[in-house]
């Protein structure tokens, strides 16, 4: 999308403005109230929090997930300027295709992100892209329809943000490799024969970043890293053989690219996602956002090692999705969406969470050109079938 730079304002709708990339999206905007304008959000139902949003950001519209969270906001309201309240699929589509706005925040959490984050495509919005299940659930189709609307759609997750700004200005025949980095979560050091334990709360205190649960989990498991090498297939158009994960723990090197010369070009930055962020919205201005630099006297070094494939095998499921492509990313995701929750709801044991998401992509016959209707029968059949295997277990 041509945005017009005569306009200074950039009008945004946020898809998961209660969750913790869209309280950061806010924050920014509350900062530069002159760069931008909230028009249009939509979360779950943490309805508190987006009452307060309503409040303060004064948009046009919400969604909510449901009629009945919906009722209940509507009671919540003050009186002030009007805003209209809708819910459900449609609610999340008026969000995202919002006539006075010139880009969508996509970051509702799991596969919930990828028709509205369409829909706001095929209406001609810039995105920034936070919702990497839309990229690994139908990443060709997704990136066929931005080329086709001429949008441009701008990476949130900071290591991908980060090889964007490795890649600037370069060309990609000389691109040798993605190197994307992982923390290594918050069982880095812990021994493979203890998994059986892991609690919950064990997975949830990660070491460097303030996350979602679903994010979290991820993260203890090394799948967000394997969701992220599906993201920068389809975000950079590079091979899976192409993207080498590193453990980082310093979580300061955000990600880097080596080229063909021996060269290697790194961002670096503190673990906060507001810079990613404020670059999402503003690129190509970098924004006076008060985040200091990394005190690289205080680090004194930093540390990196390949990934223990063994003892974290979320990380090789996702690279065998990737490589296969097709319909077994949009399983991956699915099966890995059912298993989190269910350790969360303690049904499932940590180490129970790579194995039935293996289970689920082997029992899974892959469509290899699939359209966005063979996507979501895909995404059906994997949450019924993980739900399957976990009851079995």
């Amino acid at each position: 999308m041509i945005m017009d730079r005569t306009n200074p304002i950039k009008h945004l709708s946020i898809l998961g403005s209660t969750g913790s990339i869209g309280r950061n999206v806010l924050n920014i905007v509350a900062m530069f109230p002159e760069k931008f304008k909230v028009k249009a959000l939509a979360a779950k139902e943490n309805i508190e929090l987006l009452a307060k949003q309503i409040q303060q950001f004064q948009p046009d519209l919400v969604s909510l997930y449901d009629e009945a969270a919906a009722d209940k906001l509507q009671k919540m309201i003050p009186q002030g300027p009007p805003v209209q309240i809708q819910y459900g699929d449609e609610g999340y589509n008026a969000v995202a295709t919002h006539k006075g706005v010139e880009m969508v925040v996509s970051s509702m959490v799991g596969a919930a992100g990828l028709v509205p984050t369409l829909a706001a495509i095929r209406s001609g919005k810039e995105i920034a892209l936070a919702n990497k299940e839309t990229l690994v659930m139908a990443g060709e189709i997704i990136m066929q329809e931005a080329e086709k609307n001429n949008v441009r759609i701008m990476p949130v997750d900071s290591e991908h943000s980060a090889i964007f700004q490795c890649i600037s200005g370069q060309r990609k025949a000389d691109i040798n490799k993605i190197l994307l980095t992982a923390s290594g979560g918050p069982f880095l050091d812990r021994p493979l024969s203890t998994f059986g334990t892991v609690t919950p709360e064990d997975a949830l205190n990660h070491p460097n970043w303030d996350m979602g649960k679903k994010i979290s989990i991820d993260s203890a498991t090394l799948m967000n890293k394997g969701l992220e090498v599906i993201e920068a297939k389809c975000l950079f158009k590079m091979p899976e053989k192409q993207i080498q994960v590193l453990i980082h723990p310093q979580s300061v090197v955000h990600s880097m690219v080596s080229y063909r010369d021996g060269s290697v070009i790194a961002q670096l930055g503190v673990p906060d996602m507001k810079g990613a962020i404020a670059y999402a919205l503003s690129w190509p201005e970098r924004l006076p956002i008060n985040q200091p630099a990394p005190d690289f006297a205080e680090l004194g070094r930093l540390e990196f090692q390949k990934p223990d494939f063994q003892k974290f095998p979320c990380l090789a499921l996702a690279f065998s999705a990737c490589e296969a492509g097709g319909t077994l990313p949009a399983v991956l995701n699915a099966a890995n969406e059912v298993a989190v929750q269910a350790f969360l709801d303690k049904n499932l044991p940590f180490t129970g969470i790579p194995e039935v998401i293996g289970l689920t992509m082997k029992n899974h016959t892959i469509d290899k050109q699939p359209d966005l209707a063979d996507i979501k029968k895909a995404d059906k059949w994997a949450r019924r079938k993980t739900s399957e295997l976990i009851r079995e277990i």
